[in-house]
């Protein structure tokens, strides 16, 4: 594994598997980024003046359709990068087979593409190196290199002042904990699944039942940008669509004080 100081980009290869994952967490929202990676924007950010240039880059952004990206290291040797998309769900996956020139055999790669609390992580998974630690080690550090030029690309955003909101969510009934039916126990895995998901994004910090004495309910802090995500938020819990009759009580905090 490299380091980069300049950008949030890591990679690590698993040589014995012959696979790699790389993540970087970049400030611009899902749908440029996955334009910046199916498009011939890729010549504006993949490569640098020390190492090589991606000067052309050409794809049709369909299920079985070939991409190609041409260009030249730094000595000014050309070489030639292509494949097959393979499974597209923009702008969240993408996964395409890679075959560059210098290197043999045919592998696999795979971007998912989550929205963050502060714009997107992407996340690459390559496999297919198997019998071949050198070239996976050797991409895995090329990896690194190239989600951070990708961070890069996009100017870093305005830092926005985020805002705190303590949520209470209300049972239906005080005795709800201890006698809800099979159909209600699965409503709460499927809200509990919703803010797990949401403490990955960074939205949540922390979440949870409260062992009140007058009866329990759901606390939850949560940080997004106004009060516009809050609503968004709150009203999209599987709790709250379920019409179960959960609701929610939301107050801001003045001031959040927290280790990560």
């Amino acid at each position: 594994m490299t380091n980069n100081s300049r950008s949030t980009a890591r990679a690590v290869a698993d040589v014995s598997a012959g696979r790699i994952l790389a993540t970087v967490e970049i400030q611009a929202p899902p749908e440029r980024v996955f334009r910046a990676l199916t498009s011939d924007e890729v010549t504006h950010w993949w490569g640098s003046d020390d190492t090589y240039r991606t000067t052309g880059f050409v794809a049709d952004v369909r299920v079985g359709g070939a991409w190609r990206a041409e260009g030249k290291s730094v000595e000014g040797q050309p070489f030639v990068v292509q494949g097959e998309y393979l499974e597209l769900e923009p702008p969240r996956r993408i996964v395409q087979t890679w075959k560059p020139d210098w290197d043999s055999g045919v592998t696999t790669i795979t971007y998912q593409i989550d929205a963050t609390a502060l714009g997107t992580r992407v996340t690459v998974h390559h496999e297919g190196f198997a019998g071949r630690p050198d070239s996976c080690q050797g991409h895995s550090v090329g990896w690194e290199r190239v989600l951070g030029w990708l961070s890069r690309h996009f100017p870093p955003s305005a830092p926005q002042a985020a805002r705190y909101y303590l949520c209470r969510l209300l049972p239906p009934r005080p005795s709800f904990p201890f006698d809800m039916s099979a159909d209600e126990r699965a409503v709460m895995q499927t809200h509990v699944a919703y803010w797990t998901q949401k403490l990955a994004e960074g939205v949540a910090i922390v979440f949870g039942p409260v062992a009140d004495p007058a009866g329990p309910w759901g606390l939850g802090v949560i940080r997004v940008a106004d009060e516009a995500a809050l609503a968004a938020m709150t009203a999209n819990d599987p709790a709250l669509t379920s019409g179960l009759g959960f609701s929610y009580q939301t107050v801001p905090m003045l001031n959040a004080v927290f280790r990560e």
